[in-house]
């Protein structure tokens, strides 16, 4: 098999598993979603954001230098931010520079 048509073929495969996938729920819940999909969709952001912070601060030393001080810091101006102007976009990539130059400039 020719490999330009081996590769458009499966950009197209996958192309239209991911459509579909992304159709299914409108598709399937054409009225109203049963009321355990409303109760996972506004539980679950919750629980995967608590999970991601589990996940990031698992290998972090807080019994040696630095304490683990950079993530502390950083975290804070998350949380700080996002109590402040609401804004998750800012308050995720500020976090980020925030954590980024502890680390490379402080720590």
């Amino acid at each position: 098999m020719n490999s330009v048509f081996y590769s458009a073929l499966l950009v197209a495969v996958m192309s239209a598993a991911t459509i579909l996938l992304r159709a299914l729920p409108f598709l399937v819940f054409k009225n109203k979603a049963p009321a355990y999909v409303v109760y996972l969709g506004r539980v679950l952001p919750a629980a995967i954001i608590g999970m991601l912070v589990v996940y990031c601060l698992k290998d972090t030393a807080f019994l040696s230098a630095p304490f683990g001080a950079p993530e502390v810091v950083a975290g804070l101006a998350v949380v700080g931010l996002q109590a402040w102007k609401r804004n998750i976009l800012l308050s995720i990539l500020a976090g980020t520079a925030c954590y980024m130059l502890l680390t490379r400039l402080v720590f």
